[in-house]
C-alpha cells in the first residue's frame, strides 16, 4: 500500500538539498530510501522530478509518493493547551516552555502536535502526518504566541505571508550586558556552523537576516529587548544577539558556559504575532504575556537593584 506525503518548504529549510528535506520532514524514510524514490520518478517538486541534489526553494510543494512502512500513530493527548484564539481556519495557541512543537525521534509524545490532535477536531494536513497544522516553529525552550492551520487553503495562504515576510513577529528577551543604543538593528547572514553542524552562526554564505530590537529596560548586566523579525531563520535572534556580544540569558548553544540566573534555556518569549487573516484578509494580532518564570527573573533583577 502507498501513500502520498504534501510536503511544503518553509524559510528554514530553503537551500537544502531535496533528500536531505525529505528526510528531516519524513521520519521513517532513510536517506538511501528517499535516493530511491527520487530515482523511481515518486517525488515532484511543484509537479517536476528534480535530482537527489536538487536544493529546494521556500513555498515550492513536495509530493513523495511512499510506501506504507510501518503505522506512524501519533496520538492525541489530553495535554493542557491555552488556545487564545480559534475559528473555521486557523487557531492561535500559546506555546510552553519546554514543549517541542512536533513528534520526531526521541519526541514522539507530549509535543505540541500531540496536545493539537486532542484539542482541535481539524489540521491542515500540510507537511504531513507528523506536523498537522503546523505553520511554523519555535524552539523546545522558546515560549509563545504561535498560529496554526487548520485546513491546507489556510495553510497555504499563512505559509506565504511568512514567505513574504508580511507577518509580524516581535520577541521578548534577556541578554547578557548593557546594549547602550535605544534601538538598533543587526543586519548579518545566517547559516549553518561549519565547526559545529548543530548549530547556527553569522556566516558570508548564510542567508540574508534582519533583527530589528528596542530596548525595553537595563539591569546589572542584563539589558531586556523586544525583537522583530523581519526573516525568519533558525536560531535568528539567539545567533544574532550572540553575534553582536550580548547572548541571551541561558542560551545553552549561543551564551556563555556557566549558568547564570538559574536558567537553563533561553530567555526568549515569543510576544507577538500578527498577519492577515487567510480567508477574510482582515488583519489581526494577538500577544502572550510573559511566563510566570521569565516575569520571576525580571522582579528579582528590579529588586536587587
Amino acid at each position: 500500500m502507498k501513500k502520498t506525503e504534501v510536503l511544503l518548504v518553509g524559510e528554514e529549510m530553503e537551500g537544502e538539498r531535496l533528500d536531505a528535506f525529505i528526510t528531516v520532514n519524513i521520519e521513517r524514510l532513510s536517506r538511501s530510501m528517499v535516493k530511491n524514490l527520487i530515482g523511481e520518478n515518486k517525488v515532484l517538486v511543484n509537479g517536476e522530478a528534480r535530482r537527489a541534489s536538487y536544493r529546494v526553494k521556500e513555498g515550492e510543494e513536495v509530493i513523495v509518493e511512499v510506501p506504507e512502512v510501518k503505522e506512524v500513530n501519533i496520538r492525541p493527548e489530553k495535554i493542557p493547551l491555552e488556545i487564545i484564539y480559534q475559528d473555521e481556519d486557523l487557531a492561535v495557541v500559546n506555546k510552553p516552555k519546554g514543549m517541542v512543537v512536533h513528534p520526531a525521534h526521541g519526541n514522539w509524545s507530549g509535543t505540541l502536535v500531540n496536545a493539537l490532535l486532542y484539542h482541535i477536531k481539524d489540521l491542515s494536513g500540510i507537511n504531513g502526518e507528523l506536523r498537522p497544522g503546523i505553520v511554523h516553529r519555535l524552539d523546545k525552550d522558546t515560549s509563545g504566541v504561535m498560529v496554526v492551520a487548520k485546513n491546507d487553503a489556510a495553510h497555504r495562504r499563512l505559509a506565504e505571508q511568512i514567505k513574504d515576510h508580511t507577518i509580524n513577529r516581535e520577541y521578548i528577551a534577556l541578554v547578557h550586558g548593557i546594549i547602550k543604543e535605544g534601538l538598533g538593528t543587526i543586519e548579518a547572514p545566517v547559516g549553518r556552523s561549519k565547526a559545529d553542524r548543530k548549530k547556527m552562526a553569522v556566516t558570508a554564505g548564510g542567508k540574508p537576516a534582519v533583527s530589528e530590537y528596542r530596548v525595553i529596560e537595563r539591569f546589572d548586566n542584563y539589558t531586556l529587548v523586544k525583537v522583530r523579525l523581519f526573516t525568519g531563520r533558525t536560531h535568528q535572534i539567539r545567533v544574532h544577539f550572540s553575534y553582536i556580544g550580548h547572548p541571551v540569558a541561558g542560551d545553552p548553544l549561543y551564551g556563555p558556559a556557566r549558568k547564570h540566573l538559574g536558567l537553563h534555556s533561553q530567555a526568549l518569549h515569543a510576544y507577538l504575532l500578527g498577519f492577515q487573516h487567510p480567508s477574510t484578509g482582515e488583519y489581526m494580532e494577538f500577544t502572550s504575556p510573559l511566563p510566570d518564570y521569565f516575569a520571576g527573573i525580571l522582579l528579582k533583577l528590579k529588586n536587587s537593584r
